[in-house]
């Protein structure tokens, strides 16, 4: 099949009318496909994505009506061609009114009228498919459900989610705090079958460890002191849904054990029940440090990690993809705009250059309460330096993104030369990014500038990346 040509489907019971529809719609360069009524039509369409239908009105099993309305309630916006005879063209009008179709042809078929009329069905199909196939472009390179990025780091973060969302697989997300692990998940559940179902969320951080059990797997009334009436745990709310254990590794030794035992078995029994209940839920885990940590120190086990690692995502800090922070902007200053009632419009360029210069030791979240103060004080058009906290203003804005363990010091001795020191924090900068564009971006410098002084130092050969 020519799968640039224009496909045309033609429905009619008179196989005579079908065929001559069909060999025309050829001549004139279209790939033409045939259905004796709509019935026969819905099942080639399946395989047959027509770009145009052309249907009668009066078939057996399934009329052209009825075709119609079935395409209309599937969501279907192909543009169809209604062939009438002269006796119901009342109906046709009705059609084309009622349900959509892009208008109609009297019998017997005009060739001049038929072609004119499939060529303006195909030009208006495939507007519609590239206006789709553009929405969908932009969905996917900046904003994939509430998460918000068009760098390289977190489209590739938006493909992982696509491609495990439809699955039943368990998802570990990775990621310092505040990189958007409970909006990950949300993403998971609303791309996934389970999107119609709930999504719980329960931070194993926030419970202390007499209540946690309960949270997660709901009590009897009179199960321990307090226990005043019966309660569903997590699980049972998750039914038919998906359920997010963020901040997994703070979770008790203990309760470890019998989680692990509901992931094998997917029963779930209340805390001073009898029986157990089935409870189709999918599990998903988040966690801000590594797991294995705590396999190591004996406080996390190992078969619990292996059950809830099969899919692992780790977010990328701020710090790692900077060049989000405008889009970021965009998207927090129009939700705060409607939160507060403000008509903020932007960040001004001066305020920009200070935000991307910031470390963000508290990544999106930080940026959000950052914004959020600015964006009350602004109350309307653009943030201007004014609105950011002191340390924007006073330009004590570090660049150099903190580790892990914390930022690590240059340590200077007295007597020092300014050109000793400045290569002292240059050689830092370079073993913390491990790339030149990164570092001379950080230190305000520009990638030539930081190669000459490499070259000066003879150190050119300290980059491991280009």
């Amino acid at each position: 099949m020519d799968r640039t040509a224009a496909r045309v489907l033609i429905v009619d019971d008179e196989e005579s009318q079908r065929g001559a529809l069909a060999a025309m719609a050829v001549s004139w360069g279209f790939v033409a496909e045939t259905a004796a009524d709509g019935q026969e039509a819905l099942e080639k369409l399946a395989e047959f994505p027509a770009n145009v239908l052309v249907t009668d009105l009066m078939m057996p099993r399934m009329d052209g009506k009825t075709l119609l309305k079935e395409l209309h309630a599937a969501g279907s916006s192909i543009p169809a061609l209604v062939l009438t005879a002269f006796g119901n063209l009342e109906t046709a009008v009705e059609t084309i009114h009622d349900l959509g179709a892009y208008w109609f042809l009297e019998k017997p078929i005009q060739p001049r009228e038929l072609r004119l009329l499939l060529e303006r069905a195909t030009a208006q199909s495939r507007l519609a498919e590239r206006a789709t196939r553009l929405e969908q472009q932009l969905s996917f390179t900046g904003v994939l459900g509430e998460l918000t990025g068009a760098s390289r780091p977190m489209q590739q973060i938006f493909a992982l989610l696509r491609q495990v969302a439809p699955s039943r697989a368990a998802v570990l997300v990775m990621g310092e705090s505040g990189t958007g692990k409970e909006l990950a998940a949300r993403a998971v559940h609303s791309l996934s079958p389970r999107a119609g179902g709930p999504f719980v969320a329960v931070n194993c951080a926030a419970l202390p460890e007499t209540l946690i059990e309960s949270e997660l797997f709901g009590h009897e009334k009179g199960a321990f002191t307090g226990a005043v009436e019966r309660r569903a745990g997590c699980f049972e709310l998750a039914h038919n849904g998906t359920l997010l254990l963020d901040e997994i590794g703070d979770m008790p030794f203990p309760t470890q054990a019998k989680l692990l035992r509901v992931l094998e078995d997917s029963k779930v029994r209340r805390l001073g029940g009898k029986s157990e209940m089935q409870v189709d839920v999918r599990v998903l885990a988040a966690t801000n440090r590594p797991l294995e940590e705590g396999i190591r120190k004996g406080s996390f086990r190992e078969d619990l990690f292996y059950r809830l690692n099969v899919f692992p995502i780790a977010l990328p800090p701020l710090r790692d993809r900077r060049e989000d922070i405008a889009l970021l902007c965009d998207a927090l200053i129009r939700d705060l705009n409607r939160k507060h009632g403000c008509r903020v419009t932007e960040v001004s360029t001066p305020a920009l250059e200070k935000l991307m210069r910031h470390p963000w030791p508290g990544n999106v979240r930080e940026l959000r309460n950052v914004l959020e103060r600015a964006v009350i004080l602004t109350s309307e058009g653009p943030i201007a330096v004014a609105q950011l906290p002191m340390q924007f203003q006073n330009g004590e804005t570090k660049t150099t993104a903190a580790p892990a363990g914390g930022p690590e010091a240059i340590h200077l001795p007295v007597g020092c030369t300014i050109e000793q020191a400045e290569r002292a924090l240059i050689e830092l900068t370079l073993r913390h990014t491990k790339n030149r564009t990164r570092a001379a971006e950080i230190l305000g410098i520009s990638l030539k500038t930081l190669f000459n002084k490499l070259k000066g130092y003879g150190a050119a050969e300290t980059e491991t990346e280009p």
